[in-house]
């Protein structure tokens, strides 16, 4: 066998990874908990990789995938959001702190990427799953590694597109912030005598592209689902309030968003919880399937030499699997102990230990398994990670009920509260990576790359992703704070809905302290659209109604998914654009770079902001115009020049390949 020498693991390309996996993580958890939605950031990471590698020597196609797969990362380990921010959202924590945080972010990435060695073989090289953005992004690298014009062109284009969606998003978040430019377009109305209602369209780039991103569909779910909290739920339930009728006009602000805080998430998180467990059943038979295959392929392998596999068929050696599995799990142990003995759980202390440590052993695997495959089936991005968090904490939350006895106190129930929280954010960290490392190794592998390499280039990308998330959660905690957390009032807290929906879960299964009637009243509409959903794709191929994404629709404010809406109508016509030119695929290519660019860029001008609104102790630091201004003719303006840009951008981007 001759060994090839070329570039693929290399310090370069580390560093270069871990420098994009800084920037991007930053950006993914400020979005993440502003929208509910992160981005995918492995095609973005691979264009700026091919456009700096390009003038090096001896840089390889599998270089750029390393790049690609330590900056996966980002995309990835910041869904940990959705869980760990329910800690400050019950009044446990009052920030992050930096080494708890770290610890649950890399031990459960870590053993998300150990427990998914096993499963590529079965799932990724011996499987016919299509794995969409796995091979989005092998094209994008053949392309920009392509030496016929075309490939530079494309690539050129597909870097420009990335920066000028990146500056101009930036430069507007900017200028937002001076107030010349109003952040939103919103206004609270009355609906009949006693009712209220309202809208909100946020002049967010990001948003605007992450609506590009998630395609037409998913926008027109996230459109009935806000239709079904503010054409009906806030009307319903504000109407319902004593003394609405006489409120003042100054009041419908405080009651609308009351109303939605109080009553309309809960009806969300009950459509949410039934739509993610009517996913995840649906993906059961598959699942089993899958790692029927694995044991096949392990046997066979087993019964084989290892040292003669091809280098495309290595990955880290099994017994390695397994020791840097249990290097991850004791740890944990260690963390949960020193939880349990700090909160006044010390004379539980044995079975909250063994029980937790076993069901982030046990669990994060299976989680592990569905979430390999769900990547393989749909799409990294498109996984319904909100069902395995709400079935993980929903799991061990019993679990605690069965093992603790019926009559402790307040405080010990919040102190298990926070137990569960824990448990439930490191096997969700674990998920979240092999929600990705198998779609990353589809990548390798259709570029012929090392396993092994992957898989080691992924876990230092766990491990830069865990070094920034906690700083950037704890700055954003201090500048915005999140909705329905205690604490000081903040005008504009971030929603964070997933992490809220998961830690009033953990509230209701063991404080029985949630308005069940509202949970159910979802639930029943969730039931609704799941027939709705089966229904529409029977009559019409190619569409559907995500259950899931009209739940975010109804659990998330209208600040937070109208301006999700227009972007992927905006990026629908594009598309449909871009079809009628000779280099379809190629400009609806650089329209998602273009919306990655958007949302990176505001990205991280919303962390620099927040960090100034932190430190300063301002709502405005950066205000260089009055209020009557803000609030007038600053709508006005903000939300023209934000219309005429986006034509512009699109325009621009549309023609860049002769379109």
């Amino acid at each position: 066998m001759i060994t090839e020498s070329r570039a693929e693991l290399t310090l370069r390309g580390l560093l270069i990874g871990v420098f994009i996996t800084v920037l991007f993580t930053a950006a993914n958890v400020y979005f993440g908990l502003k929208a509910g939605l992160t981005f995918a950031t492995s095609i973005p990471a691979a264009v700026i990789s091919m456009a700096i590698l390009r003038a090096v020597r001896g840089a390889t196609i599998q270089e750029n995938n390393i790049v690609q797969t330590v900056a996966s990362a980002a995309g990835t380990l910041s869904s940990i959001i959705f869980v760990l921010p329910g800690l400050v959202m019950i009044g446990w924590w009052t920030g992050f702190p930096y080494w708890v945080s770290f610890a649950i972010c890399v031990f459960g990435g870590t053993l998300g990427v150990m427990y998914s060695i096993p499963l590529r073989r079965a799932l990724v090289s011996q499987s016919d799953l299509p794995y969409p953005e796995g091979v989005a992004c092998a094209e994008v690298l053949k392309v920009g590694s392509g030496e016929h014009g075309s490939g530079v062109e494309e690539s050129r284009a597909g870097l420009m597109a990335l920066l000028w969606g990146s500056v101009i998003s930036a430069a507007f978040s900017l200028i937002v912030a001076t107030r010349l430019f109003a952040g939103d377009v919103a206004r609270n109305f009355r609906v009949g005598e006693r009712g209220v209602s309202g809208y909100d369209f946020l002049l967010s780039f990001a948003l605007f592209g992450v609506g590009h991103l998630v395609g037409l569909w998913v926008g027109i779910a996230m459109l009935v689902g806000a239709m079904i909290a503010w054409v009906w739920g806030v009307p319903h339930f504000s109407a319902l309030t004593p003394d609405a009728a006489n409120l003042a006009a100054a009041h419908l602000d405080a009651l609308a968003h009351d109303t939605w805080n109080h009553k309309i998430r809960f009806v969300g998180a009950g459509t949410i919880g039934v739509a993610a467990v009517w996913t995840l059943a649906k993906l059961v038979k598959p699942v089993v399937a899958g790692l029927r295959s694995a044991m096949v392929a392990s046997r066979a392998r087993a019964a084989g030499s290892s040292a003669m596999l091809p280098r495309t068929e290595q990955d880290i050696p099994i017994g390695l699997v397994g020791v840097a599995s249990l290097l991850c799990v004791l740890p944990v142990g260690v963390l949960l102990a020193k939880l349990a003995s700090e909160s006044g759980l010390g004379g539980h202390l044995a079975f909250l230990v063994v029980s937790g440590v076993l069901y982030i052993a046990i669990m994060s695997f299976l989680v592990s398994a569905v979430c390999g495959y769900m990547a393989g089936l749909i799409g990294s991005s498109n996984s319904p990670l909100s069902g395995i968090g709400i079935l993980a904490v929903i799991g061990f939350a019993l679990i605690i009920l069965v093992g603790m006895p019926a009559d402790f106190s307040q405080d010990t129930g919040k102190s298990l509260v926070a137990y569960a929280l824990l448990v439930t954010a490191v096997v969700f960290a674990a998920a979240a990576i092999a929600n990705n490392n198998l779609q990353d190794l589809k990548t390798g592998q259709l570029v012929d790359a090392t396993p092994w390499k992957q898989q080691v280039a992924l876990v230092i990308g766990v491990v830069a992703g865990a070094a920034i998330i906690p700083p950037i959660l704890d700055l954003l905690n201090h500048a915005y704070g999140f909705a329905g957390a205690p604490g000081p009032h903040h005008e504009h807290p971030l929603p964070a809905p997933q992490a809220g929906l998961i830690s009033a879960l953990a509230q209701g299964v063991i404080q029985n302290n949630v308005d069940w009637s509202l949970i159910k009243t979802g639930a029943l509409i969730g039931v609704f659209l799941i027939a709705a959903d089966a229904l529409l794709r029977r009559l019409k191929p190619g569409a559907h109604l995500s259950p899931l994404a009209v739940g975010l629709g109804i659990y998330l404010p209208t600040q937070s998914t109208l301006i999700v809406v227009v972007g992927a109508l905006a990026g629908w016509i594009f598309d449909r654009h871009a079809e009628r030119g000779a280099n379809a695929a190629a400009t609806k290519q650089l329209g998602v770079l273009l919306a990655s660019g958007m949302i990176v860029g505001e990205g991280l001008i919303g962390v620099l902001v927040a960090s100034l609104v932190a430190f300063s102790g301002e709502d405005f630091p950066l205000s260089t115009v009055g209020d009557s201004f803000a609030e007038r003719g600053a709508v006005w303006l903000g939300g023209s020049v934000f219309l005429l840009v986006i034509y512009a951008l699109y325009r621009r981007v549309g023609r860049a390949l002769g379109g």
